[in-house]
């Protein structure tokens, strides 16, 4: 898992971006979204409200995909806050 800022090189520095984001979400890759790697391809988006990582899926994820992602989120959010919260949510998945 890997939590990806906005306009991070790994989406923008190719021309062919379809090795790590599908054609159905690549508008977000130039629309500023923070994305969430699973397997090396965008997964989810992500954002920050008040001490809360927001995680929102773009495809279903198995049971150890959402473990890993809230484990990860909960990392990105220690980091964010500077050690004070771990709150992570991550909506349901699509379909």
């Amino acid at each position: 898992m890997r939590f990806l800022p906005a306009f991070d090189n790994a989406i923008l520095g190719y021309h062919d971006r379809s090795r790590i984001i599908d054609d159905v979400h690549r508008p977000l890759s130039v629309a500023g979204a923070r994305v969430v790697l699973v397997d090396g391809r965008v997964a989810a988006t992500w954002v920050v409200e008040a001490d809360t990582v927001l995680v929102t899926p773009l495809r279903r994820f198995s049971r150890t995909d959402r473990t890993a992602v809230a484990a990860e989120g909960r990392a990105m959010a220690s980091f964010l806050s500077d050690g004070r919260s771990e709150r992570v949510r991550v909506a349901a998945s699509p379909g």
